[in-house]
């Protein structure tokens, strides 16, 4: 199930193998998309060996590594270095298949254990592995490590892979996939849990009513209950700052003086933990999507939507829900109506290419005015502004009235632009039916979960 919608990278893998070349990739993402399980689904028929960092000396690691691969392959190695022990890889072992596969998982460990080796594995393609039948993949989860050390500009490593794969989450058509007697709202208030990320989906069962899988992440021994505190715990050392800090943001502290306060972190300290959590793809930073480059009104959300759950519904209730915790659905069930207003504005933000052409989107704010999505097409100097209402029977002609009075200040291209307008809402009163105006309700969103 967890490979739904990997087919495009799959491709990728499988083109890359049948090259005659040796092949350098690099696959990373955010934890719990299935790195690990596409490289692992992938290699499994063919001569591989797939190794898992850990974050200790190199020494004990390079031993490690030694060890596993001369058992999986039954042969002696006698390396004392990692280029040494690449060298008898590809005399000892590569030679005797036609390609051999070697994962190195969690390789931002290596990285930030031992600054040389980016400039190790430079020497190692170079060198050793250039001329040869190995394809070597690197892995990692920590995005900036992985963009910065191994494949940015400055890395050693620059210009040598022959192919990257950014893992992204799934696309929200694969909601139906996981769910697939789920209504349309059912599956959208899935997503305000879950997200689309892999990991959790599978988590969750396709038999159960949307109640029933909630009740899973009020299970004190699920993954569903603890992930959130595992993933930082594992990667940061004050990482209950990291989680006063996302609090901070999700109860409505979105700029750096805000935040700092609110979490108790020194204004002078808070970047530094903020630009973190952006690299972990926890948080995001974002501004006017009018604004021009040169414009610096930033603002911070949540942009994972299981740590928004979890920071919502778990974190500050511990306590209630190990001891009542069928209690604490009934509250959450009760509540949950309210906290899925900001996700069905981020939900619509990911449907919209399904009902608008753009080439730039985002949110829109101006002093004490706000409208939920704004989509700029540059090519035909269109404009279309958005009201999004986790709401049954909306008054679509009230929204598009104050639409059309908000979108009146915004100066994007004023006097040539031509304006469209687009409430999005569990059901109308009554839609509105204008050559420039477009309701979307259920029904209308059940296309987004159809497969292309």
């Amino acid at each position: 199930m967890i490979l739904i919608d990997r087919e495009k990278e799959t491709g990728w893998l499988k083109e890359a193998y049948s090259r005659r070349n040796a092949e350098l990739g690099v696959i990373y993402g955010r934890r719990r998309l299935g790195k690990t399980f596409l490289i692992k689904t992938f290699v499994a028929d063919k001569p591989h060996f797939y190794f898992l960092a850990k974050q200790q000396d190199m020494g004990l690691e390079l031993g490690r590594f030694k060890d596993k691969i001369g058992k999986k392959f039954n042969v002696f190695l006698e390396a004392k270095d990692l280029e040494g022990l690449f060298e008898e890889i590809k005399t000892k072992i590569a030679a005797n298949h036609k390609k051999l596969i070697v994962v190195i998982d969690e390789f931002p460990y290596w990285v930030n254990k031992e600054q040389a080796i980016p400039s190790e594995f430079q020497s190692i393609w170079d060198e050793i592995l250039k001329d040869s039948n190995v394809m070597l993949v690197l892995l990692g989860s920590y995005i900036s490590v992985m963009e910065q050390k191994v494949i940015g500009y400055k890395s050693p490593l620059y210009g040598r892979r022959t192919f990257q794969i950014l893992l992204q989450k799934l696309p929200i058509r694969c909601l139906k996939e996981f769910f697939p007697r789920y209504t349309e709202e059912e599956l959208i208030k899935m997503y305000g849990c879950a997200d689309t990320i892999p990991y959790y989906l599978a988590l969750l069962e396709k038999n159960k009513s949307f109640k029933d899988n909630l009740m899973g992440f009020f299970n004190a021994s699920s993954p569903l209950y603890s992930d959130a505190e595992i993933i930082l715990s594992s990667e940061l050392r004050e990482y209950n700052t990291y989680l006063n800090i996302m609090k901070a943001i999700l109860d409505g502290a979105t700029r750096l003086n805000e935040i700092a306060a609110k979490s108790k972190v020194e204004v002078t300290n808070i970047l530094k933990y903020l630009n973190v959590l952006i690299a972990m793809r926890l948080i995001r930073k974002t501004k006017p999507v009018t604004d021009s480059a040169k414009e610096k009104n930033y603002i911070y959300e949540i942009e994972d939507n299981y740590f928004r759950f979890w920071l919502k519904y778990i974190y500050p209730y511990k306590e209630e829900i190990e001891e009542f915790p069928e209690k604490h659905l009934q509250f959450v069930m009760g509540d949950y109506n309210a906290y899925m207003g900001k996700v069905f504005e981020n939900f619509c933000m990911d449907a919209a290419p399904e009902f608008f052409d753009f080439t730039r989107i985002g949110r829109w704010w101006h002093k004490e005015r706000e409208i939920d999505i704004v989509a700029l097409d540059e090519k035909k100097q269109q404009i279309t502004f958005c009201e999004c209402k986790w709401q049954d029977k909306a008054d679509a002609a009230k929204l598009i009235e104050e639409l059309k009075e908000k979108a009146n200040y915004v100066e994007w291209n004023r006097e040539k632009r031509k304006e469209q307008y687009v409430v999005f809402a569990k059901s109308f009163k009554k839609k509105i039916k204008a050559e420039n105006v477009r309701c979307i309700d259920m029904k209308d969103l059940a296309k987004v979960f159809r497969k292309s």
